[in-house]
């Protein structure tokens, strides 16, 4: 009964994140327009919260092992919230540039402690339930974005809003925060090593296998709708459909994915995976009607989704490394890729094309296929 407790306070703390996540998206020009900056100067604001989650992964990671994941998941999630409110007040440069540091920071460090609890609960549950973790998030940013829409048709200023939402999240925590959870923090010896590890043995493939889902996406999110309109010629209507469609398979896969993990272990779906993704990829190389652009891109989000949960749940279960240290160096190469990957695939659009672009993401999907059986973790299928 306490795991299923615990399930259902780790799910809300991913669902909560992704709602910051797409509100913060949706408010972005308005935050640009409030702090005067052009294109290029707002790109260095978005990285130093991208360089404030980097910071964070090694520096949780170690903390995690010594406190251990549920309090640390806890604090983290009251000050992400509490930090995320006071963006609202970002309204100069040099105020905002610390306020999105510590942000990205606070965030960075959230993601590995909700995964390291979260992979606890499952192994707690004798059952796969982080691929469902990682569903609720990407719905959570979804309604983040709606309601991001919703408050900017209503005429609510980025205060107003974020504050509104801060309370309504902080309602929502306090219902799961006091639920009764103790982590075992990681004996001394399993503590030593540099701050940055870097994974060891099969769990650096794993990070390789999360490293490319994470291209994938970002490769969607960023190009695809640039590679429609400019390579392709469809309007730039016909191109947005795509990332909905990506978005939307990546949802529910991620949520039936628990299902399937169960049923046929993680290697067989993690094989399946691969190809998917990298079918979904080909259909955009070679794609010229927009409706197989559009099945491509449904495909790829079936084929991604659930790459990343299952290189979560197979650091934490790492029998070398101990779990944060795991857990951050997968999530530095998996957030790294996705950060900054689709910079590279753009340097290769601008040198060659975007589809020679998509043609790299399609082969090395493939890499899935043959490394899947790093996932395996002895006892398990």
């Amino acid at each position: 009964m306490q795991a299923v407790k615990a399930r259902r306070a780790v799910a809300t703390i991913f669902f909560l994140l992704g709602t910051l996540i797409g509100i913060w998206a949706s408010r972005i020009p308005d935050i640009k327009a409030v702090l005067g900056l052009d294109e290029a100067g707002f790109g260095l604001v978005l990285l130093t919260m991208a360089f404030g989650a980097f910071v964070a992964f090694p520096i949780i990671g170690r903390q995690i092992d010594r406190v251990g994941a549920a309090r640390i998941t806890r604090w983290l999630a009251v000050l992400t919230l509490i930090l995320f409110v006071g963006l609202a007040a970002g309204t100069s440069v040099p105020v905002m540039v610390p306020l999105v540091f510590a942000v990205g920071f606070c965030i960075g460090a959230l993601d590995i402690a909700m995964n390291a609890w979260g992979a606890e609960v499952e192994q707690a549950l004798h059952k796969p339930v982080m691929s469902s973790y990682h569903g609720l998030y990407s719905l959570g940013a979804g309604v983040g974005a709606a309601v991001g829409a919703g408050a900017i048709r209503l005429g609510l200023s980025v205060p107003q809003h974020f504050v509104l939402w801060g309370l309504l999240m902080a309602i929502m925590l306090a219902f799961v925060l006091h639920i009764p959870w103790t982590s075992e923090p990681q004996a001394p010896e399993k503590r030593k090593g540099p701050l940055l590890a870097i994974p060891k043995g099969a769990l650096f493939f794993v990070g390789i296998m999360a490293l490319i889902a994470a291209l994938g996406e970002g490769a969607v999110t960023d190009w695809a709708a640039v590679y429609q309109i400019e390579e392709l010629g469809f309007g730039s209507s016909q191109a947005a459909i795509g990332f909905a469609l990506f978005s939307g398979a990546m949802v529910v896969m991620r949520l039936a994915g628990d299902q399937l993990i169960a049923r046929f272990g993680p290697v067989p779906v993690a094989r399946l995976s691969g190809l998917a993704a990298a079918i979904g990829a080909v259909m955009l190389v070679i794609g010229t009607d927009i409706w197989l652009i559009w099945a491509g891109c449904v495909i790829m989000g079936l084929g991604n989704a659930v790459i990343f949960p299952l290189a979560m749940s197979r650091a934490a279960a790492d029998p070398v490394m101990s779990k944060g240290a795991a857990l951050a160096a997968v999530a530095t190469l998996g957030y790294g890729a996705f950060l900054f990957g689709p910079p590279v695939l753009g340097f290769i659009g601008t040198a060659v094309s975007l589809r020679a672009a998509f043609g790299l993401v399609a082969v090395l999907a493939l890499l899935i296929f043959l490394l899947a059986g790093a996932l395996k973790v002895e006892g398990r299928r």
